[in-house]
Parts: structure tokens; C-alpha cells; sequence
């Protein structure tokens, strides 16, 4: 639309349209026309129109946000209570004040609580001891085991001492713990094979947590027979130790001996016995009497 004097016009004042600077420059003002002239000369102007004459109102989200900087400082709405100084929505530095939250927990009352740990813990108590169970199952089929190894490994699950007892006397019941019966392999084992004596026998039994009324019943059954079995065991080592001088070869046999739970007399006899047999290539000839008839 043009107006009387050739010039585009706003349809109402007939003022040009104000050129905003993209880079922060300082806009440019319009003309003022002769209505500006009148209204500036209007002694009832309010502050808010005066400004509003000098800085145009912008448009869009910066512009609002603006016109509080570009205006003079008495067109500077002043908050009148503490909340109302707060950045309003379009503001950059609202968006650090009106994060959304994150969840509150709810706090149950203390009878639920104890209602839910009631039922949690019965239902993992009853996990707990058949996983227990199944362990123990497992070690077993592999070796025998003690009654008090057999505790130590239910006692590395979380189960209470009760059901510890109960599953001690469930495999006890079922033959799957025997404390007399490994006690009497352990003997028979240690004497025959590793040729152990009865103090060496006596502390592998103590070693795996058999009672001692245990250990000593399963020791009486076993024959007064520690001299010949040291000489048995001395016999296989005696070879192995011929290359040595008399003297070494005695102390390192009786040292194994020793170690072997025989104590120092029949040690040192079954030693020289088998050394003796060793230098002359035989074992010794005896003596032997039988009654005559």
C-alpha cells in the first residue's frame, strides 16, 4: 500500500517497518511521524507507551526476552514478591530450575515391610537349603566326608543352624555320612598302602574331624603290627638309599619313618634291618624256633 507521499505504509501509521540487526548490532529507529510527535508531547504518557515508542515490541520467544535489555530501565517490570523473580518458561536459564525430578521412593509402612521380608525369606530359605543339599550330594559323590566336613559345607551357604542339623541328619538317616565307617577305610587305607603307624593314622583321623572316641575305636582293630609294617616300608626305601655312607643313608630312613608315625625304637630297628638286608643284596636269615612235638 502506498501512501500520500510515495513511501510504502503500515496500513496505519504510515511509519517503516524497524530493521533488526542478525548480529546484535544496535536496530534502527524509524522516523518519528507527527503522531509520535503528539503522543511524545502527552503529558499522561505512560512509561511503558514511551518505551514502547522508542524500542518497537519484537516478536517471537528472543524478542520478548530482549525487549527487557533494549528498553530503558524504567520500562523494567519489577517483580513484586520472591517467586515472581524467578525466569519465566521462555527464558534459556529456566530450563536448569525445571528438570523433571526423579521418582521419590514410597516408604511402606512397617507392617508391610516385616510382611515382605516374612515372605522373602521363607521363600529363600527354602532355595537355599535345597541348593545346600545338592552341594553336599555332589562332594559326596566324589569322596566320603565327616560329619564336621560335611557341616563346613553346608555352613558356607545361608541357611539357618537348624537346617543345617536337619540335612546332617538326613544324609546320616540315608547312610550318606558314616563317621565309624570312614574312620575304619582311613586305617586300613593308611596302614596297608602308605604304611603309616598308628600316630601318623591317629592324626589323618583327627585331620578330617572325627571324634575321638571315633578314631580310638578304629585304631583298636588295628593288629599290634607296627614293627613289621616299618619294616616293610623301610625295606622299600632301603634300596633307593644304598649309595649313600652307613650313616647318612640311617638318618634319612629314620627320618621317613618318623614322618610315618613309628616311634624312634622301631624307627631305628626296621632301618638297620633294611639297610643291612640292602648291602648284602637279601634280606637277613633268622632264627626260628617251633615247639617240638
Amino acid at each position: 500500500m502506498t501512501g500520500e507521499n510515495g513511501g510504502e505504509s503500515n496500513g496505519h501509521t504510515g511509519r517503516l517497518a524497524p530493521i533488526i540487526p542478525l548480529f546484535g548490532g544496535k536496530a534502527s529507529r524509524p522516523e518519528p511521524s507527527v503522531d509520535d510527535a503528539s503522543r511524545s508531547q502527552t503529558p499522561t504518557e505512560s512509561a511503558a507507551e514511551r518505551a514502547e515508542s522508542v524500542v518497537p515490541r519484537r516478536t517471537g520467544d528472543s524478542g520478548l526476552w530482549r525487549s527487557t535489555w533494549d528498553g530503558p530501565v524504567d520500562s523494567v517490570p519489577h517483580a513484586e514478591s520472591g517467586a515472581e523473580r524467578l525466569p519465566s518458561d521462555r527464558h534459556p536459564a529456566h530450563g536448569k530450575t525445571s528438570q523433571t525430578a526423579p521418582p521419590r521412593l514410597t516408604v511402606l509402612p512397617p507392617t508391610e515391610i516385616d510382611r515382605s521380608e516374612d515372605i522373602d525369606d521363607g521363600l529363600d530359605q527354602d532355595t537355599e537349603r535345597q541348593i545346600a543339599t545338592d552341594a553336599l550330594v555332589r562332594k559326596l559323590r566324589s569322596r566320603s566326608l565327616s560329619v564336621s566336613e560335611a557341616r563346613t559345607v553346608l555352613r558356607g551357604h545361608a541357611i539357618s543352624a537348624q537346617q543345617v542339623d536337619d540335612v546332617l541328619d538326613e544324609c546320616s538317616r540315608r547312610g550318606y555320612l558314616d563317621d565309624a565307617r570312614l574312620a575304619a577305610q582311613l586305617v586300613e587305607s593308611g596302614s596297608q598302602r602308605k604304611g603309616q603307624g598308628r600316630v601318623a593314622l591317629s592324626r589323618a583321623l583327627a585331620q578330617r574331624g572325627l571324634p575321638r572316641d571315633v578314631v580310638d575305636a578304629a585304631l583298636d582293630e588295628l593288629p599290634d603290627d607296627d614293627a613289621e609294617r616299618a619294616l616293610d616300608f623301610a625295606r622299600t626305601k632301603a634300596r633307593s638309599l644304598s649309595k649313600l655312607d652307613g650313616d647318612t643313608a640311617l638318618r634319612r630312613l629314620v627320618g621317613q619313618l618318623s614322618r610315618r608315625g613309628y616311634n624312634g625304637a622301631i624307627a631305628m630297628n626296621a632301618a638297620k634291618v633294611a639297610l643291612a638286608e640292602a648291602s648284602f643284596g637279601g634280606r637277613s636269615i633268622g632264627v626260628r624256633f617251633v615247639d617240638s612235638d
